[in-house]
């Protein structure tokens, strides 16, 4: 690799990486031993990457393409990008053969080796941006509930794999807990989604509560709309609720961990709630103050 290449390669993964101030949730927080810091942001690092890749978000230019080996040609064809990506991520587990080109997966080694991961969660948020360019609307709940199967779970199960307290109980309880914070993006971002042609909002709920597509392009919420995202709403914090003993069942610096992922779904439904349930000027937001007092009651158990 010439010096321009690789400080590109550094550019980019940088780039991918300072995202993580601006999710709901805390990705690896000052609070945590180095070696967790480290590969939790691996983990986001990847997660990021091809949600970006999905969502045609990538730096231009094209440098995550060349680093895939995708022709310029085919740069903006994602899901030539998102089979790139499975291949390179494919040389993460296969430590007879070459290294993967993306400086992301490449720092993803290292984790994956400490912690015998398996390739099954990396592959199921592949297999989540894949369907994003194929499945623009979901048709019941149960629907939805399977796509976040892909799209979210994996990231908790990897938290646990990372943290190494994974048991059955606890995957389940994470996978509650991560539907439901997929499910309050998915309503802070009705309107961004839309203007990519997804509705994650259950045709069937739609039709209940009588919203067409069309309301959703307004430019603020009518009644029925609202109605519609304080159901979807009150199904995220039951959720939250469903998973949060998981809290509670792991000790020191991971329980601070799970509890902001927690506090930081519960404080943006609160967020959304303080809105009126109106998400369609832009995605409702919780002030550090809500935050944290959504921190100490999960930490307290009165979730």
């Amino acid at each position: 690799m010439t010096p321009t290449a690789a400080a590109s390669a550094v550019d980019v993964e940088r780039a991918t990486l300072d995202k993580a101030a601006a999710e709901n949730f805390p990705v690896a927080p000052f609070f945590l031993p180095r070696s967790w810091r480290d590969d939790l942001m691996a983990v986001y690092g990847f997660a990021r990457l091809v949600d970006d890749i999905g969502d045609g978000d990538l730096a231009p230019g094209g440098a995550d393409a060349r680093l895939l080996g995708v022709p310029a040609e085919e740069a903006a064809d994602r899901l030539a990008l998102l089979d790139a990506f499975e291949a390179d991520l494919r040389r993460v587990f296969d430590p007879s053969g070459p290294q993967p080109g993306h400086p992301l997966l490449r720092r993803l080694l290292p984790t994956v080796r400490r912690h015998a991961l398996t390739p099954e969660p990396f592959l199921g948020l592949i297999a989540a941006n894949r369907q994003d360019q194929l499945v623009k609307r979901y048709e019941t709940y149960d629907d939805l509930l399977a796509y976040c199967e892909l799209s979210a779970n994996p990231v908790g199960r990897l938290v646990l794999a990372v943290t190494g307290t994974a048991t059955p109980e606890r995957i389940r309880r994470s996978d509650a807990i991560c539907t439901a914070l997929q499910i309050v993006e998915h309503l802070q971002d009705v309107a961004e989604d839309l203007g990519r042609d997804r509705i994650y909002l259950p045709a069937v709920d739609m039709k209940r509560f009588h919203v067409r597509e069309a309301d959703l392009a307004a430019p603020t919420a009518g009644a029925s709309v609202r109605a519609l995202v304080a159901y979807q709403a009150q199904r995220a914090r039951d959720l939250l609720d469903e998973g949060d003993p998981l809290v509670r069942s792991v000790h020191g610096r991971l329980r601070l961990l799970l509890a902001g992922f927690v506090a930081g779904g519960r404080a943006t439904v609160q967020a959304i709630a303080a809105a009126a349930y109106d998400v369609l000027p832009g995605p409702p937001k919780p002030g550090t103050i809500q935050l944290l007092r959504e921190a100490g009651v999960t930490l307290r158990g009165k979730g």
